[in-house]
Parts: C-alpha cells; sequence; structure tokens
C-alpha cells in the first residue's frame, strides 16, 4: 500500500485514498470519462489540460503502457482519479507500467476512490472543482481552501498544448516540437544522419515513443520489433510521399495525432500550425483544406483565434473542424457556446446524422457545446449531428460554405470508429478520392 490521498471537492466533500503517480498538490476541475479500455488516450489527449479525470471504469492499468498508442508526447491531465490501480500490467504490448508514466510526468493521482459513487455525484451536482493532496487537513484547514479551490479556472490551455512551431506531420511521432514544460524532464536529442528524434529522461526510460537504444530494453525483442517496424514505417512513408496531391493545413489546439494519422492515410500532405498562426499565414500557402483540431478549455477563452478563423471561415477553402475546432468555428461566424452540467467524456455516445437518420457510437471528451439554435435561425449552418442521448448538437454543416464541423472524434483510437468515413468526406470536400493504402 501506498501513502495516503485526499480528493476535497469544492463542496467540502472529503474522499481517502491511496497516493499514486506524483504527489505533488494539485486543484483542478473534476470531470469524469466512462471509457472501459484506451485509457492512455485519455491521458495523453491535450483536450485534458486542466482537469482531473475519474475514470469511471473500476480497474485501470491493467494493460500497461504502449507508446505507440499515445495520442501525443506526453499526458496532459492535471490529475488521475482510479478505483483500482493496476501497478503490475499483463500485456505483451505494454513498454511500461501507468505508475511510472505518471510519476515521469509528474502527474498526481488518487486510487481507492469509489469512482462509480463519485461519477453519479457530478452527474447530479454538475461539475465540481477539487484538490489532489497527501496532506490531511484538518476541517478547518479545508473550509479556509475551499473559496480557493471554487475559484480555480482552467484558464488559456490552448497556449499549453499547441505546438511550437509549423512542422509536416509524417504519422512517425517523433516530429512533433510540443511546448518544454515544467516537470515534464523529457531531454531531446537529434540522432546524426537520420533526422530522427529520440526522447530520454534522467532515469533512462523513453518518453513519448519507444526507440531500439532504450537502456531500459536494449537487446529485447519488443526494442528490436520496434526498430524494425520505424525502419518500415519510414520506407512507407517516403513511397507515400510521392502520391501525396492533397495539402492539408492542421491548426493545433491540442492536436491528436490520430488526425495527422487520418489524414496522412488518405494521402495527405499535413502541415501543422500552431494555434496563433494567422489565417493569412496559412492561407497563403494554398491549402486543399484546412483542419480545426480539438483542444482543451473554454472555447469563448480564445478571443485572438477566433478571430483568426473568422477569416479561414470567410475563405474558399475547405474546412472540417472537431471538437473545439467545432466551437471556435460556431464563434466565429456569429454563434454562441454554452457549458454542460457535467460534459459528454467517454467511448459509447450515441450520435444521430440527420442527413441519413443512422445512429453511430462516439468517443467525446467536451464540457462546452454549440447553440445550434441560434445558427440555424441565422441561417447560417444547419444541424448535421445530434447526441441521442440529450438533444445537444454534434456537428454543423455552413450554408453556402464548404465547411462541416462535428463535436465529437471521428479519429478515435483505440475507437469506436463508426464515423471515421468523415475523413472521407473532407476528401471528398477537397475534391480528392484517391486514397492510399486503400
Amino acid at each position: 500500500m501506498g501513502s495516503a490521498a485526499y480528493l476535497i471537492l469544492e463542496d467540502g466533500t472529503l474522499l481517502k485514498g491511496e497516493s499514486v503517480g506524483s504527489r505533488r498538490e494539485v486543484i483542478s476541475e473534476i470531470v469524469f470519462n466512462t471509457s472501459m479500455t484506451g485509457y492512455l488516450e485519455v491521458l495523453t489527449d491535450p483536450s485534458y489540460a486542466g482537469q482531473a479525470v475519474v475514470m469511471t471504469y473500476p480497474l485501470i492499468g491493467n494493460y500497461g503502457v504502449s507508446f505507440e498508442d499515445m495520442e501525443s508526447s506526453r499526458p496532459w491531465l492535471s490529475a488521475f482519479i482510479t478505483r483500482e490501480f493496476s501497478r503490475i500490467p499483463s500485456n505483451f504490448r505494454s513498454e511500461d507500467t501507468i505508475q511510472n508514466f505518471l510519476t515521469r510526468y509528474d502527474i498526481p493521482g488518487i486510487s481507492g476512490i469509489d469512482t462509480r459513487a463519485l461519477t453519479k455525484t457530478l452527474r447530479n451536482r454538475g461539475t465540481m472543482n477539487g484538490m489532489i493532496t497527501t496532506r490531511d487537513y484538518s476541517q478547518e484547514e479545508i473550509r479556509e481552501l475551499l473559496p480557493r479551490i471554487k475559484a480555480y479556472r482552467t484558464g488559456d490551455v490552448v497556449s499549453r498544448v499547441s505546438c511550437r512551431e509549423k512542422y509536416e506531420f509524417t504519422d512517425s511521432g517523433t516530429n512533433v516540437p510540443w511546448p518544454n514544460l515544467v516537470g515534464s524532464r523529457v531531454e531531446l536529442e537529434e540522432e546524426a544522419g537520420n533526422g530522427r528524434r529520440k526522447e530520454k529522461n534522467p532515469a533512462g526510460m523513453t518518453d513519448g515513443i519507444i526507440s531500439a537504444d532504450d537502456p531500459a530494453l536494449a537487446g529485447t525483442p519488443i526494442a528490436q520489433k520496434a526498430a524494425d517496424e520505424r525502419e518500415q514505417a519510414y520506407v512507407r512513408l517516403s513511397e507515400k510521399a510521392a502520391r501525396q496531391h492533397l495539402h492539408v493545413a492542421v491548426m493545433d489546439f491540442g492536436m491528436k495525432r490520430n488526425i495527422g494519422r487520418s489524414l496522412v492515410h488518405r494521402g495527405c500532405r499535413v502541415t501543422v500550425y500552431p494555434a496563433w498562426t494567422t489565417a493569412d499565414e496559412i492561407l497563403a500557402e494554398q491549402p486543399d483544406g484546412i483542419m480545426l483540431s480539438n483542444g482543451p478549455g473554454d472555447p469563448k477563452d480564445c478571443g485572438e483565434i477566433i478571430h483568426q478563423v473568422r477569416k479561414l471561415y470567410e475563405s474558399d477553402v475547405p474546412v472540417f473542424a472537431i471538437c473545439l475546432g467545432h466551437q471556435l468555428m460556431a464563434l466565429a461566424a456569429g454563434g454562441d457556446t454554452y457549458k454542460l452540467k457535467y460534459g459528454h467524456r467517454g467511448g459509447n455516445h450515441p450520435v444521430k446524422d440527420l442527413a441519413t437518420g443512422r445512429v453511430y457510437i462516439s468517443s467525446q471528451n467536451h464540457g462546452y457545446v454549440v447553440d445550434a439554435e441560434a445558427l440555424e435561425k441565422k441561417g447560417i449552418a444547419k444541424p448535421a449531428f445530434v447526441n441521442v442521448n440529450d438533444g445537444t448538437n454534434e456537428g454543423m454543416a455552413y450554408e453556402g460554405k464548404n465547411i462541416f464541423t462535428v463535436q465529437f472524434h471521428p479519429e478515435a483510437c483505440p475507437g469506436p470508429q463508426d464515423s471515421s468515413y468523415l475523413f472521407d468526406r473532407f476528401m471528398e470536400m477537397m475534391g480528392g478520392t484517391d486514397h492510399a493504402e486503400k
């Protein structure tokens, strides 16, 4: 058993559990996720920046960490809350334990909490702020802490998670110039002669992607397999480059890697731009299409970004937007967004395609939604998808524009992948139908 840890909610509720990961004290927004698999996607999804995630599924960590499944270069959430925390994984693909993973990136966590009861509390009362701490505060001290806990806001988290400079996405996961955040402890080194990058920390463990010369894995079948697959991937990418004919510009508000992978898989050349890039700079490159990515926080905190998205809206370039990108496009076009009581987070949300009547199971992670009625009344856009559970908007098709946006995640990895066809629709919007690697 580890040392004790405590979760203090803004209403004064005190929950006791076991400390996992870092022992750092943190105040954050507490949200829940209902996924039964894919906890590594949750951990490394930049959309969770500024939030502590409660995993409703009771057992987390049992299949360990496989670096190739990461959706970004590191975990971004503020803290991790679980019922049962498996410190010893059992999976042939596992390359690290979740305990080591959280500790390396200074992410605190708490285990032994009744996460289903906590989820019910958040559903009934709405999303709340909370503190994760290993200090046993007195009741009087807790009362003094509550105003500070209640006052917490995620703030400008997009600037934290966006890439630092423009880059070409190649599906290798090694070329992303992510922010160098305090507490990351990641050292980046260029490998001579091949342009690849390896990521190391003082403990000698690999961060982000497995390396054949990782001291912890040297000489193992896993390391050799990774090296072979890496070389094969570079050959495939080189061959694919010759077939690429559509250029997609991605605005990175916290992009998950599988967005880039989904485009590269279809033969696109993908250029990723930092969130603060001007529309003029993007349009000057004459892309065939523009992707607005997912991301964290309140969309209304992104004032200058919304101004730039407005210029993209006024252009004739096809635009496909996901999650935060969907919300930013609505605001840029003159619409509105509002906060949900407890948000939609998990891999089991049904959405209805209003054009076909078909229902798809989707992965979602958002606390804000678009006011579809306002956009429709103004004749700006029509609802394209709706959430079957609560009737909130899940997608918009813009009138007189080659613009399509969705609230859910068609790029979901490990899934569900019901709506991945929307990337094919984007290809058609750009005038391309030839897909690499059919």
